[in-house]
């Protein structure tokens, strides 16, 4: 099925906070996009890089190592295994891309 999507729109209409809603898939990867303030928390992802894409707003990424600042229209892949803790002083919109969940 071809259908075109607002990923900036999807976001702004989510209800809840930091409650990522799939978007679309791609052979192995998930596209999806959240709304967000706040502090989500010090986390890794172990078995996968991480991508944010600031669709609306700003967010800091802490890492033990330095913070990285990102405003609308900027990328940045957080690597496997890097501790991270994602914060939007205001509210933020963003489209990330991870692996699809393995069935077993």
């Amino acid at each position: 099925m071809y259908e075109i999507l607002s990923p900036k729109h999807i976001a702004a209409t989510l209800s809840q906070l930091w409650s990522p809603q799939l978007i679309g898939e791609t052979d192995d990867s998930c596209v999806k996009v959240a709304r967000i303030q706040g502090t989500l928390g010090w986390h890794n992802h172990t078995d996968e890089d991480k991508i944010f894409f600031i669709l609306q707003g700003a967010l800091r990424i802490e890492m033990p190592d330095r913070v990285i600042e990102l405003t609308e229209g900027e990328m940045f892949v957080v690597p496997k295994n890097i501790e991270h803790q994602p914060v939007a002083e205001d509210e933020c919109l963003l489209m990330f891309i991870e692996r699809k969940p393995s069935a077993h």
